[in-house]
């Protein structure tokens, strides 16, 4: 008689679609069989967020590829071990790009690590985040089953939010398999400039321009600098520039604050990042700050104790998280009593033996 588990039940009627996929559900019906904590991990450039956890990894490098590419639909269905610099090649090739402008912090991000992380770039308040781009996942439970969530038009709407609790979710309610996203056209037109003013004058003008249609897709200010792209329509952004009167700022700037290579991000004190509604106003005490997001996201590099960056933060209407691994056992902002309970409640009923990268949000979660 064999002694393998014979995990057959738990088979779902999702079929896997690759010998990689069947691979990976066998790796989590075993787990859950022997009651084994599993570590999901791509490239692991992210992998200094959230806590540190013990657990046998599971490595989804394996699995990648395109599913399935319509450039005439802005719709995309790729596996989740795909790397994320061979996801955008794709879509550079039909002038199209990822709408929330993901980082990669690494060589070696997934697309998978770029959805359970659900960090965006400076696109991200004119365009979404990356929950907003997420139209359909396939993912494997903790029932050990392989289950489909959402499509790959808009018009499909089952499960569809399920699909978006996986962007965010750090791989703690299940293995993502493969993702669909919706896309956009490469800008037509874009303008990168420079302008001298104070931290002050430049959130008041951040506060105005977001009243009114104008062409910019990311607004960053540091040192006095702030630094604006603009892009759309030929006349549009001419005009808009035309006015600011700025200097000519290198297009390379935005790329090296998406992945924090900016000099700001080399300072060896503590990263952290406060997310706080666009018209707060200036940070109190004010420690070496750059403002991203058109004011929404501030970077702080700290020494201040977190219980204090927190209070800052929460009495703004926002919340704080740490980016250096090591400083606090908390990096993610604590959920009040009755969201955690929600948390808690979904964890239980997608992975109720707490096998996906248990501890990683919270020690609780």
């Amino acid at each position: 008689m064999s002694t393998q588990p014979d995990h057959s039940q738990n088979r779902p009627g999702e079929r896997c679609s690759t010998a990689t996929e069947a691979a990976l559900l066998e790796q989590v019906c075993e787990a859950l069989h022997e009651a084994r904590p599993l570590q999901i991990q791509g490239g692991n450039s992210k992998a200094f967020l959230g806590r540190q956890i013990q657990a046998d990894p599971l490595d989804t490098r394996s699995h990648q590829g395109i599913v399935n590419y319509d450039p005439t639909e802005l719709v995309i269905t790729v596996r989740a071990g795909t790397p994320l610099k061979q996801l955008e090649a794709i879509l550079a090739e039909q002038g199209q790009v990822l709408g929330c402008e993901p980082p990669h912090l690494g060589d070696n991000a997934t697309v998978g690590g770029m959805v359970a992380t659900g960090l965006s770039g400076p696109r991200r308040p004119w365009s979404g985040s990356v929950r907003d781009f997420v139209l359909g996942t396939k993912v494997i439970t903790g029932h050990g089953k392989l289950l489909r969530f959402g499509g790959e038009v808009m018009k499909n709407v089952a499960g569809y939010d399920l699909s978006r609790l996986m962007a965010g979710s750090f791989g703690c309610l299940g293995l993502l398999t493969e993702v669909s996203m919706k896309v956009l056209p490469k800008p037509r037109h874009e303008r990168h400039l420079v302008l001298s003013c104070d931290q002050s004058t430049a959130l008041q003008r951040l506060t105005e321009w977001a009243q009114l249609p104008l062409p910019i897709t990311a607004a960053c200010h540091y040192q006095d600098q702030l630094y604006l792209r603009l892009e759309g329509g030929e006349a549009s952004v001419q005009h808009f520039a035309d006015s600011l009167n700025g200097t000519a700022l290198d297009p390379v700037f935005w790329q090296q604050l998406k992945e924090q290579q900016l000099p700001f991000f080399q300072n060896p004190k503590p990263l952290w990042r406060l997310s706080l509604p666009a018209h707060a106003g200036q940070l109190e005490p004010s420690d070496d700050c750059l403002i991203d997001w058109g004011g929404a996201q501030r970077w702080l590099k700290t020494d201040l104790p977190e219980t204090q960056l927190r209070d800052i933060a929460s009495q703004l209407g926002g919340h704080a998280t740490c980016f250096t691994a090591g400083v606090t056992a908390q990096p993610f902002q604590p959920l009040p009593p009755l969201l955690m309970r929600y948390h808690q409640q979904l964890k239980a009923q997608l992975d109720p033996k707490g096998i996906f990268n248990p501890g990683r949000m919270y020690s609780d979660y």
